[in-house]
């Protein structure tokens, strides 16, 4: 039992170093990083994880392990494109220098750790986090530039780094659960129409809301669109009205 509660601890270690991985920002120093990073990172991890298993006898995965692996650089890959928005933003505004290192290495790492410290359940993780949290909160009311800000521009800041941090997305668990349940209606019906596809698509990323009322489209585009069931019914015209049948009159002789 012993040894087995090891080896269960040591796995459950590795996973959640794995996860602690995946983001745009060390957990340990908060400092940002790269794709690259996070990719060798990961792979570390899994190597661990592969050597575990062998030690211990467990039973090979290598179908689990190779999928694994092939979606590791699409994930890594993530981060390196929400910094290239981050820095787009940031080019567009035409911030200072000092103030963009201010922005991504003090103020995006505080508001990103207040973010995934609500979203993590795991109360270990969400222990780490709230470390990481609040070593950044410390350096960040500190820094001169913080505290040169007036309350209505560093609210302008905030409002900015929110919006950037909902917008880093780790995992396609709502793309994935699509994917399965189209899969599902396509075998179950032998097939759809293509059409279809494009209506279902339409549906997920205009009409289907997040817990603060948001779409996909909406958050991807950073703008609001119509409401989809008020533009579909504008184009529709009168509805004709059902056909009357003829009554026969039935007569008795």
């Amino acid at each position: 039992m012993q040894r087995w509660e090891a080896v269960h601890s040591e796995y459950r270690q590795r996973l959640e170093t794995l996860s602690l991985t995946l983001h745009p920002f060390r957990i340990d120093d908060s400092a940002p990083q790269t794709s690259t990073e996070v990719e060798n990172g990961v792979y570390v991890q899994v190597a661990a994880i592969e050597a575990l298993a062998h030690t211990s006898q467990l039973p090979d995965r290598q179908a689990a392990m190779k999928k694994v692996k092939k979606q590791v650089p699409d994930l890594a890959a993530l981060v390196d494109f929400w910094w290239a928005g981050v820095r787009q933003d940031l080019e567009h505004a035409a911030v200072s220098p000092i103030w963009r290192q201010w922005a991504q290495e003090f103020l995006l790492p505080k508001v990103y750790w207040e973010h995934q410290v609500t979203r993590t359940r795991c109360a270990r993780r969400k222990a780490k986090m709230q470390r990481a949290q609040e070593g950044v909160q410390a350096t960040f009311a500190t820094h001169a530039l913080t505290q040169c800000l007036p309350p209505p521009a560093l609210g302008d800041w905030y409002t900015w780094a929110t919006r950037q941090v909902h917008a880093f997305q780790r995992a396609s668990s709502a793309v994935e659960g699509r994917n399965g349940y189209l899969a599902q209606m396509h075998h179950n019906q032998r097939g759809l129409p293509k059409q279809r596809y494009k209506v279902w698509a339409v549906l997920h990323n205009f009409d289907g809301r997040a817990s603060d009322g948001t779409t996909p489209a909406t958050r991807f585009f950073r703008r609001s669109f119509p409401d989809l069931f008020e533009t579909v019914l504008a184009h529709i015209a009168e509805l004709p009205r059902p056909r009357q049948r003829k009554r026969v009159a039935m007569l008795r002789h």
